[in-house]
């Protein structure tokens, strides 16, 4: 409005007026074109200097939190470094335990199978020698029964031999009389000693008499033997 409503003193042979009023006209509107923009300008610059006011909060709020974040991730990995290794080191003597406990099994279990293993072979030696006494009692045992049946083996054929010999010299009537006289004997038991006293008395003066208080049995009996006591 000053550059349109500007006033200039009149002079003579000056600018041409309508040439400059509408210059004036050309250079107000450009300047409030300008002063526009500026404003616009001026409201984008305020709203910059917001947002980059906001921004800068935003970023000193992120790097508080980067910063703690960083702290805190510093001090987890020192705290997680602290846990790896002291699980590590429990770990570490577990498994010694565990080896040394495994180490110390197995030196029981090998010596206690080494006793077990000592017991069953002396076990064994203590049975193999107990089968080779038994083995040798079974062999003396069985010489002698090898022995004993050659004897009665033997024994049995001579008696068959015997027995055949006497069955071709044995005399049915002989044995017959021979029974008969038993027989008589066993019913009259004093009938063969009268008899023989008889004949003692019959004899010549010349000859002994014989003691009348021994059995006298003939000549005939004693000779006699049975077919069974052959067999006998």
């Amino acid at each position: 409005m000053e550059i349109r409503q500007k006033a200039f003193e009149r002079v003579l042979r000056g600018y041409d007026k309508d040439e400059v009023n509408a210059y004036l006209q050309s250079l107000s509107q450009e300047w409030e074109r300008m002063q526009d923009d500026i404003k616009e300008i001026r409201i984008k610059y305020e709203a910059t200097e917001r947002e980059v006011s906001k921004l800068r909060e935003v970023e000193s709020s992120l790097y508080k939190t980067l910063k703690t974040a960083e702290d805190t991730g510093a001090n987890v990995i020192d705290q997680a470094n602290k846990t790896a290794e002291l699980i590590l080191r429990e770990a570490q003597m577990k498994a010694d335990s565990m080896v040394n406990e495994a180490k110390s099994k197995a030196k029981n279990s090998i010596e206690e199978a080494e006793y077990v293993s000592k017991q069953l072979l002396a076990e064994m030696e203590e049975r193999v020698k107990m089968l080779g006494q038994h083995y040798k009692t079974l062999e003396l045992h069985k010489d002698n029964l090898l022995s004993d049946m050659k004897r009665l083996a033997a024994e049995t054929i001579d008696r068959v031999e015997r027995a055949k010999t006497a069955a071709r010299d044995f005399d049915p009537d002989q044995h017959l009389a021979l029974a008969k006289r038993e027989s008589k004997k066993t019913l009259f038991p004093n009938a063969e000693v009268e008899r023989e006293i008889k004949n003692a008395m019959a004899l010549p003066s010349q000859e002994v008499v014989k003691d009348v208080s021994q059995p006298v049995f003939s000549s005939e009996f004693k000779a006699q033997r049975s077919f069974f006591d052959d067999i006998q």
